[in-house]
């Protein structure tokens, strides 16, 4: 699993938090990294998901540098 900790105190939209929350847990798909479980530790919401291997996607997409046609490619899959 990945463990990803929000410090909601440093968060100004808390109820945006809780909408993203809501449909990541209604929505299951073999393709798509999953929600496992989440659980509040203090001002600290822990967020649980299935662990994929190679990092955030927000790392990848600052590293690595596709062209229209290839990121259309991928979005097709």
């Amino acid at each position: 699993v990945a463990i990803k900790q929000v410090g909601l105190q440093k968060q100004p939209q808390r109820e945006q938090i809780v909408n993203e929350l809501l449909v990541v847990r209604s929505n299951k798909h073999p393709d798509i990294v999953n929600y496992l479980d989440s659980c509040l530790v203090g001002d600290k919401l822990r967020i649980i998901m299935e662990y994929m291997d190679g990092g955030p996607l927000s790392s990848v997409i600052k590293e690595v540098h596709m062209a229209e046609g290839e990121m259309a490619a991928i979005c097709r899959e």
